[in-house]
């Protein structure tokens, strides 16, 4: 699951977030199960945000909503959103992607089968995505100019 910021984006990578944290700093964060939240909008532009899993594929962060939920139904009507990927122990770091999510329809078990693996370990993973009655939607939000933070640098010794 390589993640890959271009030149211009690594870049401002360095530039953003606290102590210069870059991309490769977060590393780490993106290949746990991290807790992570995913911001879509309302038909009246208020903010809905929901807990999610998710994985690091292809200069992209991944989720896997079910059909019918209403993070679905806002994103197929405004595909703004966002998703924010922090850990809540030292030092503190986190990664924020904003941008327009592509929505990928079709067979979403292969994703589901992963990510539930990431948090579930892969027996219970599996066993996870078997027991979705839902088909699921792959909502997939690049990797293109992500703020980045590490508090390593600002926190007590």
């Amino acid at each position: 699951m390589p993640i890959r910021a271009g030149a211009d984006t690594r870049d401002r990578l360095m530039s953003t977030g606290v102590s210069g944290a870059s991309l490769d700093s977060v590393r780490s964060l993106l290949e746990a199960p991290s807790p992570a939240v995913l911001t879509t909008y309302r038909k009246d532009g208020s903010a809905n945000v929901s807990p999610v899993w998710f994985r690091a594929h292809e200069n992209a962060l991944e989720v896997v909503v079910a059909e019918g939920d209403a993070k679905l139904t806002h994103l197929r009507r405004d595909p703004r959103c966002g998703l924010l990927v922090f850990e809540a122990v030292r030092p503190f770091r986190g990664l924020k992607i904003s941008g327009d999510a592509e929505i990928i329809e079709g067979d979403a078990t292969e994703a589901r089968t992963a990510i539930a693996g990431r948090y579930l370990g892969e027996a219970d993973g599996m066993r996870f995505a078997a027991e979705r009655t839902k088909p699921g939607v792959i909502v997939r939000l690049r990797i293109d100019e992500p703020r980045v933070w590490d508090l390593t640098g600002i926190l007590p010794s």
